[in-house]
């Protein structure tokens, strides 16, 4: 039997105010003076001097703001590849991601498609990358997803929605610095916060489970329960604490694999352009079916937080719509077999995906 070989990110740095080092930390990686550093900074920070004062720009280093209204295109990526290929004459010396999932998904396709021949299109999948990305660092400012450790980037293309999953995604350098997510809103901290609480219930109950992705896991899932659903830590220990959770749930399915919540939440954001962490919560919130205790928990969650999810998103679809999202749900064939078994297509019907979806 053959185990896979897995990436990990190679340096990580923890601490409140870590944030400071990352001029120290970057120098030694600049290639010469004409060879940029290109900064990819979310824009909800645009104007806060705060964070983008310490933005440490030398020589002819590049600032540029991205919204994270919308999910990652791959036109987003071949976009972004272009200017920045178009502005400076040298490859860049690297690709740094401060931001949220989308922020850094973004960060990690860029560097990718910087070295990589033809459109982000083309490298949706597994192992499609064949040239090493540039150095590329991830700056968390929201904690959850687990972007910052994995060897994915959520991705939508022309005719699907899928990462780029490869060995080369992962981060070379992250910074964890838990300051950076003070004032997050309520709902995006919560909706971002059970992104990581759905990895977990997702790879502890998967058919992929190993003693790899169950340590991680199992750490996550408790700071999780400590995070959501007591009263006993301060705002920042929590800050503190869901930013290793978000560690540990990106580790837990770096073993293993996510399951039905990500599966189905993928194609109400192909066909609606629903966020990914909001997606999950939706979805989740009808699965019973599949994960008993881990939506019992995550209702409490959603009820200690007066949390109201959106409801009837499905409602005015057309069928057409509805068989979209349910292809692209299917297409995913991993988290399927990780959350039922080799046998999935046997229980997982149009039919059943299609009833699931009309309830949302």
């Amino acid at each position: 039997m053959s185990y896979k070989n897995y990436p990990m990110v190679s340096r990580v740095v923890f601490g409140r105010g870590c944030f400071n080092q990352l001029g120290d930390i970057i120098s030694p990686q600049r290639l010469n003076s004409t060879a940029p550093f290109i900064f990819l900074v979310d824009d909800v920070f645009k104007g806060n001097p705060d964070l983008t004062a310490r933005v440490p720009l030398a020589y002819n280093d590049q600032l540029i703001y991205i919204s994270a209204d919308h999910e990652p295109k791959t036109s987003q990526i071949d976009e972004l590849v272009e200017q920045i290929i178009l502005t400076h004459k040298d490859r860049p010396s690297g690709i740094i991601g401060i931001g949220g999932g989308t922020v850094l998904d973004i960060a990690k396709a860029v560097s990718i498609m910087l070295t990589n021949e033809g459109e982000a299109k083309d490298y949706q999948g597994w192992d499609l990358v064949k040239t090493p990305a540039i150095y590329h660092v991830g700056i968390p400012t929201i904690s959850g997803t687990g972007a910052e450790v994995s060897r994915t980037t959520v991705l939508t293309g022309p005719s699907k929605k899928l990462g780029i999953n490869s060995d080369y995604t992962p981060f070379d350098q992250v910074i964890l610095d838990p300051e950076l997510t003070f004032g997050v809103p309520k709902d995006q901290w919560f909706y971002t916060g059970m992104d990581c609480y759905i990895h977990c219930v997702e790879s502890l109950n998967g058919t992929f489970l190993n003693a790899f992705s169950q340590s991680y896991g199992e750490k996550a899932f408790e700071l999780c329960k400590e995070i959501f659903l007591t009263n006993t830590l301060t705002e920042k220990e929590s800050q503190d604490k869901l930013m290793m959770a978000s560690w540990h749930g990106g580790m837990s399915i770096a073993y293993s694999q996510v399951g039905v919540a990500h599966a189905m939440s993928y194609g109400l954001s192909y066909v609606l352009g629903t966020k990914h962490g909001i997606g999950n919560c939706i979805v989740f919130d009808h699965l019973e079916e599949f994960y008993p205790e881990g939506v019992k928990l995550f209702k409490e969650m959603k009820t200690k937080h007066n949390i109201q999810l959106p409801l009837g998103i499905c409602s005015q679809l057309s069928e057409d719509e509805i068989n979209t999202m349910i292809d692209v749900a299917l297409g995913l064939e991993p988290l399927w077999e990780n959350a039922i078994g080799k046998n999935w297509k046997q229980s997982i019907t149009r039919e059943r995906l299609k009833e699931l979806y009309q309830k949302m």
